[in-house]
C-alpha cells in the first residue's frame, strides 16, 4: 500500500474512545471518522478529538480500507460481518464473537474477501510479556491471577469472556500446545452471570494452567508465574514487569549440599525483565495498521482470537454444569 491507509472506529466508549485518539496518531493511518449511536457520546468524542462521526455504519464503510470495532462484545458479530462483506479490514476487540458459529463465519467472509481480521488480545503487547517472551521455554506450569473491582461495562458476558480470556489467550501462546481438557468452577456474585472463575487447562505437552479472573474485588491484579525447567518467571502485568530465577550454571551442587544453610543467590540468579516501554493499545494498534499495509504479519489473527474463545466455551459450559448440579443438590425433586 503506498497511500495512507484510511481507517475507522465503530464504538467510542470507554475503549473506543482511546483506539480513536491513538489511530489519528500513527504513521501510515489516514483516520476518516468514527460510528457511535450514542448522540450525546458521540458529540463529546467529536469535540475532544476533532474527528468527524459518520451519519451511519454504511457511511463511515464506505470511506475506509479498515475500521477497529470496539463495540459490546455481543454486537461483534454482526457490526464485524457488515464490514467484511463490504471487503474491509477488521480490528475486532476481545473475544472475537460469544458463539463459535459465529468466529467460524466471520473467518470464511474474511477469507472469501481477501480481508485481515486481527484480535484485541491487548495483553500480547503488555511490556512484561514482551520482556519475558525471550526467556519462556516450555513451561510445564502457569498460574495466572486476574482480579479486579466490578465494573458495569463488561458485565454482559461472564468473567470469562470479560476478562479470563485474556490469560487464556497468554498461556495458549505460551505453552504453544493443543488442549486436551478443561476443568472449571465459578459463581455469580453482583450479577446473574459468572463475576469469579477458577479454570485448570491441561495440554497435550504435559503443561497446566490454572486461571483465576474475578471482578469482585476490592484491588485490581495482573499476574503470571511460569514455571519451567530452566527457571520461574514471575510478571506483574499491571506493573508491566517482571522477574526470571534460575540456577546459575557455574553451581556446584555437592559442595553446595555439604552447607547448612546455603544462602539462595549462591546457587539462583535474578535476572529482572525489562522491555522498551510503550502503550500497550497504540502498539496493538501499529501493528494493525502495519499488517493491513504488509510490512508485518498479523500478530493475533481471528484463528488465536477463535482459539481463545473455544477455550472459553469450555470453561463456561464446565461452571455452568457444576452450577446446575449444585442447583440440583439443593432442591431435590424440585
Amino acid at each position: 500500500m503506498s497511500g495512507p491507509l484510511k481507517v475507522g472506529v465503530i464504538g467510542t466508549g470507554a475503549l473506543g474512545f482511546h483506539h480513536l485518539r491513538h489511530l489519528r496518531t500513527l504513521p501510515g493511518a489516514q483516520v476518516t471518522g468514527f460510528h457511535e449511536v450514542d448522540d450525546a457520546r458521540a458529540a463529546t468524542v467529536a469535540a475532544e478529538l476533532g474527528v468527524a462521526r459518520a451519519a451511519s455504519l454504511e457511511a463511515l464503510l464506505d470511506g475506509v480500507d479498515a475500521v477497529s470495532i470496539v463495540v459490546p462484545t455481543p454486537a461483534h458479530f454482526a457490526v464485524a460481518k457488515a464490514a467484511l462483506e463490504r471487503g474491509k479490514h477488521v480490528l475486532i476487540e476481545k473475544p472475537i464473537t460469544t458463539t463459535l458459529a459465529e468466529a467460524d463465519e466471520l473467518l470464511a467472509i474474511a477469507k472469501a474477501k481477501g480481508v485481515l481480521v486481527q484480535i484485541g488480545h491487548i495483553e500480547r503487547f503488555n511490556r512484561a510479556i514482551r520482556a519475558a517472551l525471550p526467556y519462556v521455554d516450555n513451561p510445564l506450569f502457569i498460574e495466572s491471577d486476574r482480579l479486579a473491582p466490578f465494573n458495569p461495562r463488561g458485565s454482559d458476558v461472564a468473567v470469562v469472556l470479560d476478562l479470563m480470556i485474556h490469560d487464556i489467550d497468554l498461556v495458549l501462546t505460551l505453552t504453544n500446545a493443543k488442549v486436551t481438557s478443561v476443568s472449571a468452577a465459578g459463581v455469580g456474585v453482583l450479577t446473574p452471570s459468572v463475576d469469579m472463575a477458577n479454570a485448570r487447562i491441561a495440554f497435550a505437552n504435559g503443561a497446566v494452567a490454572n486461571i483465576t479472573a474475578s471482578r469482585i474485588s476490592r484491588e485490581r491484579t495482573r499476574k503470571l508465574r511460569l514455571f519451567q525447567r530452566n527457571g520461574y518467571l514471575s510478571l506483574d502485568l499491571a506493573a508491566g514487569n517482571g522477574e526470571l530465577f534460575r540456577l546459575r550454571a557455574d553451581v556446584d551442587m555437592a559442595a553446595l549440599a555439604l552447607q547448612a544453610q546455603p544462602d539462595i543467590t549462591a546457587f539462583v540468579e535474578r535476572i529482572p525483565l525489562e522491555a522498551p516501554d510503550g502503550d500497550a493499545l497504540k502498539l496493538e494498534l501499529e501493528s494493525f495498521v502495519a499488517a493491513v499495509r504488509g510490512e508485518a504479519p498479523v500478530p493475533v489473527t481471528g484463528d488465536d482470537g477463535r482459539d481463545a474463545l473455544a477455550v472459553a466455551l469450555q470453561i463456561v459450559a464446565d461452571i455452568e454444569r457444576s452450577r446446575a448440579a449444585i442447583a440440583a443438590s439443593a432442591h431435590p425433586g424440585a
